[in-house]
């Protein structure tokens, strides 16, 4: 009885992690090195669906080891951002630390394709708070990965168009 108590718990912790990482993907017009300025531009995220403000300096090239506040449109109280890893043009992961119970892990990645630039998303969350949390977060979630696509596409076409 419980050996089976334990595979089931472990099943089902299993299924629960499994449900909380979920990535996005978007293909478009605009060249790498317009969207790479514009995830690493840690200063203007107006385009995000979830972050309001953050109080890195305009011009600041995110690298390894930087940590620095946002605010979320949900909440005034500050969050704060690790950067976790860099590859110029390519890779830019970050870690959220919101509060005590969960870890949030996001990775954005550029690939060119013959169709375009393939921007992939990813959200990873963990910690006993994380099914909540993602109740919550997951509506803006779906939205990252397009709004950052847009808002490169929109400051890329011509201002007679």
């Amino acid at each position: 009885m419980q050996a089976w108590l334990s595979k089931f718990i472990h099943r089902k912790r299993r299924r629960v992690c499994a449900s909380l990482v979920r990535t996005y993907r978007e293909i478009s017009s605009a060249s790498p090195d317009e969207l790479w300025q514009k995830v690493v531009d840690l200063a203007d995220v107006s385009w995000h669906p979830m972050l309001k403000s953050t109080n890195v300096p305009y011009g600041l090239v995110p690298k390894p080891g930087l940590i620095f506040q946002a605010v979320t449109r949900l909440s005034p109280i500050p969050i704060r951002i690790f950067v976790e890893r860099v590859n110029p043009r390519e890779l830019l992961t970050i870690r959220v630390l919101a509060i005590p119970g969960v870890e949030e892990r996001v990775t954005y990645q550029l690939e060119s394709t013959v169709c375009g630039t393939c921007l992939s998303y990813s959200v990873t969350l963990r910690g006993w708070l994380s099914p909540l949390i993602w109740s919550f977060s997951r509506p803006y979630s779906d939205r990252v990965a397009r709004a950052l696509v847009d808002a490169v596409e929109k400051a890329g076409l011509p201002a007679g168009s």
